[in-house]
């Protein structure tokens, strides 16, 4: 599933956490995990070329000993970078209140005007500004990472122009955040995490609508995919109306990715009307029409399977249980810690680095949860992909499994990772396990049906 949508749709919580995590990826860039998404997902260190990568019969998720090298020695320079990024967060947020700069700018807001509103407006951009200043040579080097093993091509420039962007986006949205954060905090200091929680909830799901017209434009060029590859357009109606969504050709798009990275993808975004079928131009190039349909057909499983439902649902309660904990132990905190920290109470413009600090942990202790929980859906995509394009194509199974041996090649996919790394990071399932599922997943051999598609 596209990470873009589990982003917007866990804006809420970033609010807490933005601190430990990069910008969000709307460049089109790879994304640091070593995870991936579709089965046409991210990440390439082989050229593009007119000739599709993977025509050949997979029987297992192989590569050759260079780019196992490769494949390995990124996932082992990932897995290093994820847990450095949270506890360098952490020191982050520490320094912030060690240093009193929350105090600061603080002090000003509150100089700059008497109305809270004008306050946030001015002391919520210097912290989020200070905060991503301080986290920016993360950032660089996850970069410089992406540039090594050839899967970002995009010049220093471009990338530094796309880094503003996301922080211009990220003021906006979190300026308004913080500053009801704060409304609920001095309206009902016992029950603020609830109230503040009910609020998030509508934000969340009009940022995942508005998106693929506001957002995403931002970072690549999308035109419609009839006028760019009119030769797509029938294979993907018809996995469609197989699917029995409405998604007209009117809201599938070609989108140019090729001048930042070498990744291939094809997702599915938006909700309701805005949403809509993506197709990369690398994708175009590097992938068969049947490994981009089997690509879709993943990601329309995600709508017809109600994970973006489901998820937005599991998440709201996720992160209903973190502002209760952190209602719970802030107190606690400011009372041991706010007086050497200048703090003068929950409803203080400082305090928000203590609750970020408390929310983060929160978040850390519960990723492998909600990991697992991202990887169950991913499988059941997965399967759907199958499902839905069988008939449709000769041998779905080996479709799919091509689809992820590309997949593998162009991103680097460890065939053998860290069990740890999965445990704490996979969002997706390693893709030697989607390959041997593809491979083996065939109820109709026996005379039965699929589970999702009758």
């Amino acid at each position: 599933m596209s990470k873009c949508w589990i982003a917007l749709a866990a804006l809420a919580v970033t609010l807490f956490a933005f601190s430990l995590c990069a910008a969000d990826d709307q460049s089109g860039s790879a994304p640091s995990s070593p995870q991936q998404t579709s089965p046409a997902s991210n990440g390439s260190a082989a050229p593009t070329a007119a000739a599709p990568l993977v025509t050949h019969k997979v029987t297992a998720y192989t590569l050759p000993p260079d780019l196992y090298k490769k494949a390995h020695d990124r996932a082992r320079i990932q897995f290093r970078l994820a847990l450095i990024s949270f506890a360098y967060g952490l020191i982050v947020l520490w320094v912030i209140l060690h240093w009193k700069l929350g105090v600061k700018y603080r002090d000003w807001a509150e100089r700059f005007s008497a109305k809270r509103f004008l306050q946030a407006i001015v002391f919520a951009p210097l912290l989020l500004l200070t905060i991503a200043l301080f986290t920016l040579p993360l950032d660089v080097y996850s970069e410089m990472v992406e540039k090594k093993f050839g899967i970002s091509v995009q010049g220093w420039g471009s990338w530094s122009w796309d880094w503003v962007k996301n922080q211009l986006i990220s003021l906006v949205i979190f300026t308004i955040l913080i500053w009801l954060l704060y409304l609920v905090i001095r309206r009902s200091p016992r029950r603020w995490w609830f109230y503040f929680w009910l609020v998030s909830l509508p934000i969340n799901v009009f940022v995942l609508f508005v998106a693929p017209w506001v957002i995403s434009p931002l970072f690549n060029k999308f035109e419609p995919l009839q006028q760019k590859e009119p030769g797509l357009i029938a294979p993907l109606e018809q996995l469609v109306q197989r699917a029995r969504e409405d998604i007209p050709p009117e809201r599938m798009f070609w989108m140019g990715a090729a001048e930042k990275t070498t990744a291939v993808n094809a997702y599915v975004a938006g909700i309701g009307a805005s949403k809509r079928i993506v197709v990369l131009d690398t994708t175009i190039a590097k992938a068969t029409t049947p490994q981009i349909v089997y690509a879709v057909g993943h990601e329309m499983g995600h709508y017809v399977l109600r994970h973006v439902l489901q998820s937005i649902a599991f998440f709201a309660v996720l992160f209903l249980l973190f502002f209760y904990l952190g209602y719970r132990l802030i107190g606690w905190v400011l009372a041991r810690w706010g007086t050497d920290w200048a703090i003068r109470g929950l409803d203080d413009w400082v305090s928000l680095s203590a609750l970020v600090f408390l929310l983060s942990v929160f978040s850390f202790l519960v990723n492998p949860l909600a990991n697992a929980y991202s990887r169950h859906q991913e499988h059941q995509a997965d399967q759907y992909g199958l499902e839905v394009t069988h008939g449709m194509t000769p041998d779905s199974g080996q479709v799919g499994a091509q689809a992820f041996q590309l997949l593998g090649q162009v991103d680097l996919g460890d065939p053998d990772p860290n069990p740890v790394d999965v445990f704490l990071f996979y969002d997706h399932p390693p893709i030697a396990d989607r390959i041997q599922f593809c491979l083996t997943y065939d109820p109709w051999s026996k005379g039965g049906a699929g589970e999702f598609v009758k």
